[in-house]
């Protein structure tokens, strides 16, 4: 059975005939973030905001934290940020190194949260969670 090995294990087939391939972190990351940026727009430009939900498998139900009874989805959240700059540790000291940028570097981000509630707690489930769970459940199309 032949294999390829690049960065993990790449397109090999397990004893169950079943053919998956795995992407490095990296490429993993900008593929969730392409994902996440079509199920924004699918979702705004829906006209029935709830078949889509249903359709995508948005759970409107989910279990309770701890036990606790079932958590219903009431709101649907779109959060937008600009990274204005980037700050890291520095080396031998307490401060962060900072490096602001220039106007033409700045980036946008929208994000979607699904805000589930019970008469005992409050979760927003983060968008990203949901499709790397989901995507991680399917196998990619060959």
């Amino acid at each position: 059975m032949p294999h390829d090995i690049v960065n993990g294990h790449i397109g090999h087939n397990h004893a169950h005939d079943h053919l998956h391939s795995h992407l490095p972190p990296e490429d993993a990351a900008a593929e969730l973030q392409v994902l996440a940026a079509q199920f924004i727009d699918g979702f705004v430009a829906a006209k029935d905001k709830m078949a889509y939900l249903r359709l995508s498998g948005v759970p409107l139900e989910r279990p309770g934290q701890g036990g606790g009874p079932m958590m219903k989805l009431v709101d649907v959240q779109l959060t937008t940020e600009w990274q204005v700059g980037t700050a890291s540790p520095s080396f031998g000291s307490r401060e962060l190194s900072y490096l602001p940028y220039p106007g033409e570097m700045v980036t946008e981000r929208t994000n979607m949260g699904f805000v589930y509630v019970s008469l005992d707690s409050k979760e927003v489930v983060d968008l990203r969670s949901f499709l790397h769970a989901h995507h991680a459940d399917h196998d990619p199309i060959p």
